[in-house]
């Protein structure tokens, strides 16, 4: 948790230090609001709309969310589809492109694994799935492909948004330059690490309360960061669910999204998880709470 911690620490250390001086209340404006974009680009687009088929939506707003998932900087569509449909096939077992459990046992196994859970199974090929078997249906459509392909298009567009942005504000190449640097690199580096720390901490530490048969986890401190992606053990119990916060207090915004789509009509056939279907599968005794 330290690992995943101290960066988020360090990053709020910086802007205090650097208030006025290399960062000011635009760049954080710019990075927030991209941050939310391209988070839910990968929440709601790459994970439960394309990946999950949690709910349905038209093309424009498909291709959208995938856009935007693509300026996150967690590799292109297909392939995201892919490892994390093979990543539910085969969770925490051989096969699993990134569970932190195959290692080997003890403190040095458990490094490990959480070291290759978190970022170090992106440098291997080891496990990866193959588009054109988990994610075909995608492939089928001409759009999605389009996207695909043109990965690194989006992210230089990710870039070069809030360079545009701050020299229109600014008027400089250098005040373009701060914005770029805090509302594109800074904030595709923080996103990165919410992002993987679904796949290592919230397989190793948290809490549970399903009988999933894999080790993963629900983790309460990354709920907001994550925009309700670390409910990780609550998604692993019901995939298809659109929200992964399935309590009053679980604070899911791309739930939240989704649910407010449903309302104005974007959005339709949303999977939703019965208190009944929830109660079925609880551990014995009723499990941790």
């Amino acid at each position: 948790m330290i690992g995943v911690a101290a960066p988020v620490v360090a990053f709020v250390l910086s802007i205090v230090l650097l208030w006025h001086r290399a960062i000011d209340l635009l760049d954080l404006s710019v990075m927030f609001v991209l941050y939310v974009l391209t988070g839910l680009g990968i929440t709601v687009g790459y994970h439960r709309l394309l990946t999950h088929r949690a709910f349905m939506t038209s093309k424009p707003i498909q291709y959208a969310f995938a856009i935007f998932g693509s300026m996150s900087v967690q590799g292109p569509v297909l392939h995201w589809v892919a490892d994390h449909r093979k990543h539910h096939a085969h969770t925490d077992e051989e096969g699993d492109p990134h569970s932190p459990h195959l290692a080997g046992r003890g403190v040095v196994g458990a490094i490990k694994g959480l070291w290759h859970a978190h970022v170090g199974w992106l440098f291997s090929l080891k496990d990866r799935a193959e588009p054109e078997r988990y994610a075909r249906d995608w492939i089928e459509d001409p759009g999605m492909r389009m996207i695909d392909r043109l990965f690194f298009v989006w992210l230089a567009l990710g870039i070069a948004i809030p360079f545009a942005i701050g020299f229109g504000v600014r008027g400089s190449v250098v005040g373009a330059l701060q914005c770029a640097l805090w509302g594109g690199f800074v904030r595709i580096f923080v996103l990165h690490h919410v992002t993987f720390s679904i796949n290592s901490v919230c397989h190793f530490f948290g809490r549970r309360r399903f009988d999933t048969g894999e080790e993963s986890r629900n983790v309460f401190w990354l709920a907001l960061p994550s925009l309700g992606e670390s409910w990780h053990h609550n998604h692993h119990a019901f995939p298809t669910s659109a929200r992964h916060g399935l309590r009053r207090w679980e604070i899911d915004i791309a739930g939240m999204t989704i649910d407010a789509m449903k309302r104005t009509g974007l959005a339709w056939s949303v999977v939703e998880i019965s208190p009944e279907r929830q109660r079925q599968k609880l551990l014995p005794a009723g499990g941790p709470s």
